[in-house]
């Protein structure tokens, strides 16, 4: 691969027959380019995490995601009410999600946790009222 594959996804908002989409597509992609099995899973399950917490809690937001010979970089931004504190947001099982959403399985707290397990690096950029922007790359094995 000599040049950078870009591809963009919307996520909707509190969509949840249309969560995970965009990384079931970007996962059929990898597969079909030959990519190692573990780089797609890790991409997979990061991004799956942070479409999930877009849904919850942002409403919606877009993914831009770049691949490279080394990496996999995964931007996703939104206009949601930000994080107020991200160390305490990166704690397993702290969950801001409401009733309604735990009631569908989902809000366990562990969204910021498995994008930081699952991806190489994590960057996560947040101002309260304004909305986030979290990069993730995951590079490529083998």
């Amino acid at each position: 691969m000599s040049d950078k594959i870009k591809v963009f996804y919307e996520v909707p908002a509190d969509d949840f027959t249309r969560a995970g989409e965009a990384s079931s597509n970007l996962k059929s992609m990898l597969k079909k380019m030959g990519m190692n099995p573990e780089t797609v899973r890790k991409v997979a399950i990061a991004m799956y995490e942070g479409e999930i917490n877009m849904v919850i809690h942002a409403s919606g937001g877009t993914i831009d995601v770049t691949v490279s010979q080394e990496e996999i970089e995964m931007v996703l931004k939104d206009q949601g009410p930000g994080i107020a504190d991200i160390e305490m947001a990166m704690r397993a099982g702290y969950s801001t999600a409401p009733d309604k959403v735990r009631s569908l399985g989902f809000g366990a707290g562990m969204g910021l946790p498995n994008m930081k397990k699952y991806s190489d690096e994590l960057k996560i950029e947040s101002q309260v009222g304004i909305g986030t922007t979290v990069t993730m790359k995951v590079k490529i094995q083998c």
